[in-house]
């Protein structure tokens, strides 16, 4: 497998104007089948995929990493995939977020802040006190390496 290799190429193409913005999420290899998977402090585009594939394509064929068969996919990290980068937390602020920490702690709510180090997540409660429903707003602060797994929450 040519990981590092790949990445390393990918810094470079990420030195270009039109692809500054985009960063490398995964690698992953399944038999012949070479998946790339990408983000953008804007959007991954359909042609910015296709433009990075054909990159690659051209680099693994002049270096004969993987011979002729094989398949090569470059896409968007998805929304399922969980989140890893400081820049994915704020890029996906004001979105749902579940998030579990490496002691089994879940939390599930809104994303409203996120920098290089942390991020904030608020949701609402619900308690009865006597016959009223009081609602209450909170807020916790969680440091990246405290999660184990942070995914967007996929609303239908």
């Amino acid at each position: 497998m040519y990981t590092e290799e790949i990445h390393n190429l990918l810094t470079i193409k990420f030195l270009e104007e039109s692809f500054q913005d985009c960063f490398l999420i995964g690698i992953e290899q399944h038999g012949k089948t070479i998946s790339v998977f990408l983000d953008s402090d804007t959007v991954i585009s359909f042609d910015r995929c296709k433009a990075i594939s054909r990159f690659l394509e051209n680099e693994f064929d002049q270096n004969n990493w993987f011979g002729t068969d094989y398949i090569l996919e470059v896409s968007s990290a998805g929304i399922d995939r969980p989140l890893t980068f400081p820049r994915q937390f704020i890029k996906n602020i004001g979105r749902g977020l579940s998030v579990q920490l490496n002691d089994s702690q879940e939390f599930n709510g809104t994303l409203i802040s996120a920098d290089q180090e942390q991020l904030t997540l608020s949701w609402e409660e619900i308690r009865k006190e006597k016959n009223k429903k009081i609602k209450e707003i909170h807020e916790t602060k969680i440091p990246y390496s405290s999660i184990k797994e942070a995914k967007i929450i996929v609303k239908i």
